[in-house]
């Protein structure tokens, strides 16, 4: 009995032992914690980083627009009538009257059709891209065609 009691105090571990592995499964366990939340935030940390370049890409693409708007009324300005007029006789140009015009009769000359610069507007639809069922079927109707139901298209190809 003393030999038994003697192997057994031999092998048992000392409190302090115990109490150093305790502490010991805390602090990994605390460290587990940290290294989650750290790496939590470091996705969150570049997804709003990516969030904010996307809103500024958009003003920027706002600003774009306003200003082709801006310079497509000044182009819009620039050739309407009046201006046009005012910019021909700063030129020397005068306005003529129907009775100063006259034509030249070319010898040999056929008049063509209209030319034809592009096709009118709404002839032609855009192709809609369309995606495959691949990639737009969840995990879970998957699982449901596959697995639940008794004529998958699997087992209708295995059949011959």
């Amino acid at each position: 009995m003393y030999r038994v009691q003697n192997i057994t105090q031999a092998y048992s571990q000392a409190p302090w032992r115990k109490q150093l592995q305790w502490i010991g499964l805390f602090m990994l366990a605390l460290i587990i914690v940290a290294m989650v939340a750290g790496i939590y935030l470091s996705v969150s940390a570049q997804a709003s980083t990516a969030g904010r370049e996307i809103q500024i890409m958009y003003a920027e693409m706002e600003e774009i627009r306003r200003n082709i708007e801006d310079m497509e009324s000044q182009i819009a300005y620039l050739v309407s009538n009046s201006e046009m007029e005012k910019r021909a006789e700063e030129l020397g140009f005068l306005p003529v009257e129907s009775d100063e015009i006259f034509y030249i009769l070319v010898p040999g000359y056929i008049k063509s059709g209209q030319a034809n610069l592009a096709e009118p507007p709404g002839s032609t639809l855009p192709s809609i891209p369309t995606i495959s069922p691949e990639y737009t079927q969840s995990l879970m109707d998957w699982l449901s065609e596959r697995v639940f139901d008794p004529a998958s298209p699997l087992v209708q190809e295995v059949e011959p």
